[in-house]
C-alpha cells in the first residue's frame, strides 16, 4: 500500500499526506523518465495500472501481503509508462502524428526535434515529423519554430492551424 500526498480530483491540486487515502497497490516497477522517477503499480481498488510519482510516495509499513507478479501491458514498464505519457493506453506512440516542411535548416530544428524526425529537403529546408495527444497541441508546438512552413499532411493538422490561427487572430483583435 502507499499513501499519495496529492488525489486527482476536480478543484483539488494536491492534499496534505495526512488527509489522503490510502491506496492499495501491488508495485511491479520503478521508472525513470524526464527527470524523475514513477512507480508503476496495479491498483486494487480501481482494478486497473496506475503511476505515481515516486516522490510523491509513502510506503505503508508493514507492507501488507505478498502477491504474484502480474505482467504490465505490453510486458514492458518503461514502454508502458511512455505510452500513458502520450495519451495511449495502448501502445508507445502518440495519437496525433503529422509531417510538415519547415523552412529552416535540419541542423537548427535536430536540438529541439525530442522524439519527433528530421529529414534535409534543402540546405534551408527540412521535413519533421511530431507527434501530440491532439492535432491543436501539436499545431501549437510546431509555431515554437517562428518559421515558415507548409503541412503535409494529414488534413487534421491542416485544419488545427486554421482553427489556431482563427483563435489567435481573434485574441490579437482584443
Amino acid at each position: 500500500m502507499i499513501r499519495p500526498p496529492y488525489r486527482r480530483a476536480p478543484g483539488a491540486f494536491r492534499v496534505a499526506a495526512g488527509a489522503a487515502p490510502l491506496r492499495r497497490v501491488e508495485p511491479h516497477h520503478l521508472v525513470a523518465s524526464g527527470g524523475r522517477w514513477y512507480l508503476v503499480a496495479w491498483d486494487l481498488e480501481r482494478d486497473d495500472w496506475r503511476i505515481f510519482r515516486a516522490d510523491r510516495i509513502t510506503p505503508r509499513t508493514p507492507t501488507g501481503p505478498r502477491f504474484t507478479p502480474r505482467e504490465v501491458p505490453g510486458g514492458d514498464a518503461r514502454a508502458f509508462v511512455s505510452a500513458r505519457f502520450k495519451g495511449s493506453a495502448q501502445a508507445d506512440r502518440w495519437p496525433c502524428t503529422g509531417t510538415v516542411v519547415l523552412h529552416l535548416p535540419a541542423d537548427a530544428v535536430r536540438p529541439f526535434a525530442g522524439d519527433g524526425t528530421v529529414e534535409e529537403v534543402a540546405p534551408d529546408r527540412c521535413r519533421y515529423t511530431a507527434g501530440s495527444w491532439s492535432w491543436p497541441a501539436l499545431a501549437a508546438a510546431l509555431g515554437r519554430f517562428d518559421a515558415d512552413m507548409e503541412v503535409v499532411g494529414p488534413p487534421e493538422l491542416a485544419d488545427a492551424f486554421a482553427r489556431l490561427a482563427a483563435r489567435y487572430a481573434a485574441g490579437a483583435r482584443r
